[in-house]
């Protein structure tokens, strides 16, 4: 059986990621665990994400003797108000500086741990600009992984105007960079070269989902038939190629198992220019 292990440095090179899964989280995370993920990402968002069905899911998975913690990676996240719904996990009236602490400490609550893997700003506060509530958000994370509470750090849904204000801002850079990943733009072709340039993990999700016409490309087709996997894999493998930490939502065992079987699966360098040509 394929697994997606964690290497020394204590990076996974695949994540099982549990957004939109609501009643299913625990029974999914669960799933996920046995079919060989060891990489979970989640958030403190009731939004879009469950955390404390993912916290279900690992204790029944530690009981069973499925997994040990120190087998798992975890990542959460901090969200911002505005990323959130009415269930929020801190108190609004309170500084960032104390939500961010909030968030944590029912983060490690809800996930039945006393540290988890990677911290992950979910979003900067603008869309254009690093701002000032991010420097305080950003030191708020930091005082917590120097506390021990996480051991990296990332930054989702982030430009590369965000990352360059934050270099020439001087604020310490993230270990993760997590990003809704695009063929049509270049699969965020400026980010990965900016992660590349300063040794930041690049993670991308929504590999298939936002990239149906590459999925469903005859050259695709024609690739995994070389390669003998399936289009999903190609998809995977390409990723890996490029610098990408894949990660992957599906709901079914068997998508688990052949996700999981990709990290098997070495593209030839002509069948990995052909994919990034058919991007935008």
């Amino acid at each position: 059986m394929s697994k997606s292990p964690v290497n020394a440095a204590g990076i996974p090179d695949f994540i099982y990621g549990t957004a939109w899964k609501e009643e299913r989280t625990q029974a999914l995370v669960e799933l996920a665990l046995r079919a060989g993920f060891r990489a979970i990402d989640t958030a403190n968002q009731r939004r879009h994400y469950f955390e404390e069905g993912v916290g279900r899911a690992l204790a029944a998975a530690y009981r069973d003797g499925v997994v040990r913690r120190e087998d798992v990676f975890l990542q959460t996240k901090f969200t911002y108000q505005h990323g959130q719904d009415q269930r929020l996990p801190y108190d609004p009236a309170a500084s960032l500086s104390e939500q961010v602490a909030q968030s944590m400490a029912s983060s490690l609550e809800h996930l039945g741990t006393d540290y988890v893997d990677s911290y992950v700003l979910h979003g900067p506060a603008s869309n254009y600009e690093w701002t000032d509530h991010d420097d305080e958000v950003w030191e708020a994370m930091r005082s917590k992984r120097d506390a021990g509470r996480t051991r990296l750090l990332g930054v989702s849904n982030v430009s590369l105007r965000h990352l360059q204000q934050m270099e020439t801002g001087g604020s310490e850079l993230p270990t993760f960079v997590q990003n809704h990943c695009y063929a049509r733009l270049g699969w965020d072709r400026g980010v990965r070269q900016f992660c590349r340039e300063h040794k930041i993990v690049y993670q991308g999700f929504s590999l298939l989902t936002a990239n149906q016409e590459v999925w469903n490309h005859a050259l695709v087709g024609e690739i995994a038939a070389l390669v003998k996997g399936t289009r999903a894999q190609v998809v995977f493998s390409f990723a890996r190629s490029i610098g990408i930490l894949p990660l992957t939502g599906t709901t079914e065992a068997e998508h688990m198992m052949e996700d999981l079987a990709s990290l098997e699966i070495v593209l030839p360098l002509d069948a990995v220019e052909v994919i990034e040509s058919l991007a935008g």
